[in-house]
Formats: C-alpha cells, sequence, structure tokens
C-alpha cells in the first residue's frame, strides 16, 4: 500500500515475538490496564513503531520523518515523543494535524488521488489493531449512547452465545507465561492461543470512555481476549505469590506504568525504574492458574505455586491449624494503641472545651 500511494520503498519489518516479549510481557508483568480496564492495545506497540522508524531513518540518512495522527490524538505525542528521545535531531512533521484535516476531508483527498486506504465515508471507523488486541473508535461511536454492533468485533465472539465452557491452565515461571495446559509455549503462542479460546467466548470486550493524553475524553470499543486472560491469571498468582506489603505498593507502581505507557513515556527514566521495581517483584511469581473461559469472563478457578505464601496449616480453620491463636490478642492491643492513644487525647479535648471556665 505505501507503493501504491507514491513511497520509494517500503520497509516491512515482522516484529510479532519482539512486541509480545519486550512490550506485551513487561505489561503482563505490571498488569497493566489504563484506568483498571484498557489493556494498553495501541499504546503498547506505538514505541516499538519509533524504534523502527528511527532505525530505519538513521538507515537511509534521512532527517525528516512523519506520521499521519490528527492534533486530538494519543499517537500524535507518542510517536513524537518517542522519536525525541531515541532520535531527537529528526524533524517530525504531521499533515493530518498541521493541515487540520477532518476525517471527511482526509477520506475526500484519498478518494481524489487513488490512495488504497480502508476506511470510507460509509465506513469511517478507526480501527488498530495487532496481536495484543483491536481498538474501534470514531464513526456513530462517538455518540456515547449508541451500542456498539455485532459487526464491529472480528476478535471475539458474542459472549451471549450458547457454548460449553473452556478450562485453561496458564504457568509462569518469574511472572512470564511459559506454558498452556502443560505444554510449552513463547510469549507470542500464549497470547495467540488464548486470542483464539478466550475470544470465542468473548472475553476482552471493552467499551469505554477513557481520559486520553491531551485532556480531552473519548469513547473507545476494544477486543482484547489474550491480554486480559493472560493479565487476570499473573494478578492472581501474584496474590499468591507476593509479600503483602510488596503487593500493595506495586499495585501503585502497575497504575503508575499504565500511565506512563499510555502517554507516550516509554523512554522515559521514570518508566525504566518503574520496570527494574517490577523485575524484582517477580522473582516468585512462579506457578499455575487455571480459568475458565465462558460467556465474556475468564474466572479463576484454581492456583498452585512451589514459591507461594499461601500456607494451608496457617490458613485452615479445622484440624492441622499451626496457627497461635494466644499470640492474636497481644497483636491486636499493640496494632490498635496508635488509634487508642488518639483517641484518649481526642477525648481529653472535647472534655476541655465542653467544662464551662470558673
Amino acid at each position: 500500500r505505501a507503493l501504491a500511494c507514491g513511497a520509494v520503498e517500503s520497509i516491512i519489518i515482522d516484529g510479532k515475538d519482539e512486541f509480545a516479549e519486550g512490550y506485551c510481557l513487561p505489561a503482563v508483568r505490571a498488569n497493566a490496564l489504563y484506568m483498571d480496564r484498557y489493556p494498553l492495545v495501541s499504546g503498547l506497540s506505538r514505541p516499538l513503531i519509533v524504534k523502527h522508524l528511527a532505525l530505519a531513518a538513521r538507515e537511509h540518512g534521512a532527517t525528516i520523518v512523519s506520521h499521519g495522527c490528527t492534533g486530538k490524538g494519543n499517537d500524535q505525542v507518542r510517536f513524537e515523543v518517542g522519536i525525541g528521545a531515541l532520535a531527537p535531531d529528526l524533524k517530525v512533521i504531521a499533515p493530518v494535524r498541521d493541515y487540520a484535516w477532518t476525517r471527511e476531508k482526509a477520506i475526500l483527498y484519498a478518494e481524489e488521488h487513488g490512495l488504497p486506504i480502508d476506511v470510507t465515508a460509509k465506513s469511517p471507523y478507526s480501527i488498530d489493531q495487532n496481536v495484543w488486541g483491536r481498538a474501534i473508535e470514531t464513526g456513530f461511536l462517538e455518540d456515547i449512547w449508541n451500542g456498539p454492533v455485532e459487526e464491529l468485533y472480528s476478535y471475539t465472539q458474542n459472549p451471549a452465545t450458547p457454548r460449553d465452557a473452556d478450562e485453561v491452565v496458564i504457568g509462569f515461571e518469574a511472572g512470564v507465561p511459559v506454558s498452556i495446559d502443560g505444554g510449552s509455549v513463547s510469549m507470542l503462542q500464549a497470547i495467540e492461543q488464548l486470542n483464539r479460546r478466550a475470544g470465542a467466548h468473548g472475553v476482552g470486550r471493552l467499551d469505554m470512555v477513557e481520559d486520553r493524553l491531551v485532556g480531552i475524553k473519548s469513547r473507545e470499543i476494544y477486543e482484547a481476549p489474550g491480554a486480559i486472560a493472560l493479565i487476570t491469571a499473573h494478578q492472581e498468582l501474584e496474590n499468591v505469590t507476593v509479600e503483602r506489603d510488596q503487593a500493595r505498593f506495586k499495585k501503585q507502581v502497575d497504575q503508575r506504568w499504565g500511565e506512563l505507557a499510555y502517554d507516550g513515556l516509554w523512554y522515559s527514566p521514570l518508566m525504566r525504574s518503574l520496570n527494574a521495581f517490577v523485575a524484582d517483584t517477580q522473582q516468585h511469581v512462579s506457578g499455575e492458574i487455571r480459568m475458565t473461559l465462558h460467556g465474556g469472563k475468564a474466572v479463576v478457578t484454581g492456583r498452585r505455586s512451589d514459591t507461594g505464601l499461601y500456607d494451608f496449616n496457617l490458613a485452615t480453620y479445622d484440624e492441622g491449624d499451626v496457627f497461635d491463636q494466644s499470640m492474636a490478642k497481644g497483636f491486636v492491643e499493640l496494632w490498635g494503641l496508635p488509634s487508642k492513644i488518639a483517641a484518649q487525647r481526642d477525648t481529653a479535648a472535647m472534655r476541655t472545651t465542653l467544662t464551662p471556665s470558673t
């Protein structure tokens, strides 16, 4: 298509494995869900595109690169901030944004000049897809009261369609998916297999209004069956294997990680620091998670780990309980002591205030 549009040369790179290992995997380990829902279908792919764009520019001695983003979107920021981090000497131009073209004007220009595009006036949706998921926006979806129609979806089947549930067991080593139902898989294979299996049950459909980094709100439709299944499984395995305070702090790190990836700050110093923290937390995140895929949901039904912190003999209320309950009374008293002392002070102060002066 690039050649049909007048390009002298088209460079095509098969980056699926690189994308899966270098971008999707860190997102799984960071449980990356922007606004607690969106698994960064587009946000994760942009730094990879930027990387290869900068490499191609260097290889061909280019001084200018361009993109087709509008002035309203996130991608203009992701591309230009990324280029600024990797190749700050390159100039970036953005014709659609700089000429303030509407979608209708861009479609008309393409039609008038015989440029091959998938978007038409009858099907004006903006669609972005990769192995991690699929994003759909614009058209009638811009009215946030309009419900999505089934024809929009490609990666997922209608979750309301009757079908038998699918049980899947995902194995992890140090936070990395390494097996499905006992069979070894690469990260890419894990995503692709779960895209098919979870997608068949409508898992990973999202309809949300999100906060774009340029300051506006936007309605987006997403399909990410493999991503949602993997992140759901990884989160549960962390519940079993990560120490309480570390896990609590990691939730804050995970949220910020997702925001940085969404905001185009993949190559920022803070992202490097967060990646180092996340990597340290994954040392013992090994084991298997069993999930049931059905009716649009991936539901965890079982967990096992040789490095887990769950101790049956401490947790059980039946015979074999080794938890020394005699320690609990003193623990409760010490734990609540600061609040008790503060309450005594406040009560005394209130009495002083209510006592009439003589």
